[in-house]
């Protein structure tokens, strides 16, 4: 019973490893070998964006090698709507989702990470394990014009399992539990002051809601635009590509009316710490669960604002980081 309940676990963990072993081998060795061995003037573009995660979205950056990174990230409740105003102090009352997660450097194009999420769903209690490769990296020539770099996440939700076989907490098995992302993510920083990214996403969910999708696919965009020496205007949105007739299945029958999610902030560089200050109508944080399951409009004052926080650990005392 074990034994098939970690199957796919298995299966999508060792396609993870080799699929990075297998990259790590060609692009490091000899893709990039070429590119910049044989022609000096091939110079990588550093710091297309300043931290690991924009609002909701992830960049193209990763942890350096023997780097650990503790970070927080809070959405609180609504900030206007029939949820929101004075008597909810505007969403401070309530707190949406929180997740606390660490982050390490194997190297320094790859890094791996444990996360603990409260959930902004009934699917609730999650955990986190991921894993992020830089694959290819922008040179200031544009010989390579974009960075990209590759994702993946397995969350596991521990909440009770509910006795309402159409809930989408109705489990049988652990391996009904387990939720997965994989993501690409392309990234051009276009001067100093600027940079984009674009993310094709595509999420599967072991088990959901009756109607709802287990597999799904969206592309995400992103923008950092730097504003001072310390402070930029960070944004990202996201796109999921829906089943229409699983839409609006689900709106006739229980009223959950889907909505991209939208992010806007302000990113504050403080020496070792990177803060955001942002506003959001995902209530939740894990990409499984804003991306396919945000129920919340900005044109109804349904967004919130949250922060976060991210402290780097470094232990390469000797190593200094170019900008």
């Amino acid at each position: 019973m074990i034994q098939k309940q970690f199957t796919l676990f298995r299966k999508e963990l060792l396609l993870i490893a080799l699929i990075c072993c297998a990259l790590h081998s060609f692009g490091q060795q000899d893709l990039e070998k070429e590119l910049t061995s044989t022609n000096p003037a091939h110079e990588k573009v550093f710091a297309t964006f300043k931290d690991t995660k924009l609002i909701n979205g992830h960049t193209n950056e990763t942890i350096h090698k023997n780097e650990l990174e503790f970070k927080v990230d809070h959405r609180f409740g609504d900030i206007a709507g029939s949820n929101g105003g004075l008597k909810q102090f505007f969403g401070l009352d309530n707190s949406t989702d929180v997740r606390i997660g660490f982050d390490y450097g194997l190297t320094d194009r790859l890094s791996i990470g444990l996360a603990r999420a409260k959930g902004a769903t009934d699917v609730q209690q999650l955990y986190e394990g991921s894993i992020k490769y830089r694959l290819l990296e922008q040179t200031t020539d544009d010989y390579i014009p974009f960075a990209v770099t590759l994702f993946g996440s397995n969350t596991i939700a521990a909440v009770k399992a509910s006795d309402d076989p159409a809930a989408a907490t109705a489990y049988h098995k652990f391996s009904d539990r387990m939720n997965f992302v994989s993501q690409v993510i392309l990234a051009r920083k276009f001067n100093s002051n600027f940079s984009f990214s674009l993310t094709p996403t595509y999420l599967h969910k072991n088990f959901t809601a009756f109607r709802d999708q287990n597999d799904l696919f969206a592309v995400g965009a992103g923008a950092r635009a730097k504003i001072s020496k310390r402070m930029a205007i960070v944004v990202d949105y996201f796109i999921p590509f829906r089943n229409k007739d699983d839409k609006a299945y689900l709106e006739q029958t229980s009223g959950v009316k889907f909505y991209n999610p939208l992010g806007v902030g302000l990113e504050i560089e403080t020496g070792g710490h990177v803060f955001h200050l942002n506003f959001t109508n995902a209530a939740a944080i894990e990409e499984m669960q804003y991306i396919s399951q945000t129920t919340s409009s900005w044109l109804k004052g349904q967004y919130r604002w949250g922060f976060s926080i991210a402290r780097r650990f470094s232990f390469n005392k000797n190593k200094k980081e170019k900008i």
